[in-house]
């Protein structure tokens, strides 16, 4: 009948659907919640060196470089005060208070904070490659963006030192 027939379909998808869930555990790479908050300060070492570095190779005196170094420091010191010390405090509270102990390695962020990874990288890519702005003024952007980003990876690893 054509009942039973939708029936064993039924248990065959949910056998299916069932074993694929195993599957993906199975091969999902998991730390300790521990270890998590050093992947996560390690993504933010590496995105924050990147950046540095394009600051560093980008890099051209331009009329009052001196200032514009310090009041790009200064204005990442800010941008860390103001933005990213929230951000970061955010996700370690979120990390620490997981329920499962072995999380997905790339759940130190949440679907949104990854979004915003994507328009913030593609924002960079975009003024680098556009040429809209002229690179020694692009390195004092990069240099900006920098300090906040090594400043969370510094909280990071505080905060996986004192888990």
């Amino acid at each position: 009948t054509k009942r039973g027939n939708n029936r064993i379909v039924m248990y065959f998808c949910s056998l299916i659907q069932q074993a694929m869930k195993q599957y993906m555990y199975k091969i999902t790479p998991r730390v300790s919640r521990h270890n998590l908050l050093l992947a996560a300060a390690c993504m933010w070492l590496v995105a924050g060196s990147m950046l540095l570095w394009r600051s560093w190779a980008y890099f051209s005196p331009v009329s009052g470089w001196p200032w514009l170094l310090i009041v790009s420091f200064i204005g990442g010191l800010l941008f860390f005060r103001g933005m990213f010390l929230r951000i970061s405090t955010k996700h370690i509270n979120r990390i620490r208070e997981m329920k499962i102990e072995r999380p997905c390695l790339f759940s130190f962020f949440n679907l949104r904070s990854y979004g915003i990874m994507v328009v913030m990288i593609s924002g960079g890519v975009g003024l680098r490659t556009s040429h809209l702005i002229t690179l020694p003024y692009l390195s004092l952007f990069y240099l900006f963006m920098s300090i906040p980003l090594l400043l969370s990876a510094v909280r990071f690893v505080t905060a996986w030192l004192v888990y």
